[in-house]
């Protein structure tokens, strides 16, 4: 299947994925800036962390932060895929290189740091993963 950007240049479906595999990394990192920096004190979100509530009010300004830095990921790589719609495809694709090696790296550290947060470490790394590795195939 190929689908024409704008400029007519056609795109395949190893760049398709790349997008959804972006795309869904951007959304996993939105996700995560909304639980940080917006609902960082709700039950439910606390769980997901493992947190109690004493020890989520200590963490709170912490997790404030962390979660804009998900939102600015998220931001950078939503740029690059406009720039690859509109046909800078090599320059979107820099860009959300870059951005998905920053998700990856920080799901690695995550999974080191803390073994039993597996499933969030996956959650946030296997979408930039997947891009990554297509990339480098490309």
């Amino acid at each position: 299947m190929v689908i024409p950007l704008k400029g007519g240049k056609p795109m395949g479906i190893t760049l398709w994925i790349m997008i959804i595999a972006a795309g869904l990394a951007a959304m996993v990192h939105i996700f995560s800036f909304l639980m940080e920096s917006v609902f960082w004190m709700k039950p439910a979100v606390m769980k997901i962390f493992h947190q109690n509530e004493e020890s989520g009010k200590a963490t709170k300004l912490l997790a404030f932060n962390q979660g804009f830095y998900n939102l600015f990921l998220s931001i950078g790589t939503i740029a690059g895929l406009c720039l690859v719609f509109n046909g800078s495809t090599n320059t979107g694709l820099t860009i959300i290189a870059s951005c998905c090696s920053i998700m990856l790296g920080a799901g690695v550290v995550l999974l080191v740091s803390s073994p039993r947060m597996l499933r969030g470490a996956l959650i946030q790394g296997i979408p930039p993963l997947i891009f990554l590795i297509l990339l480098i195939g490309r």
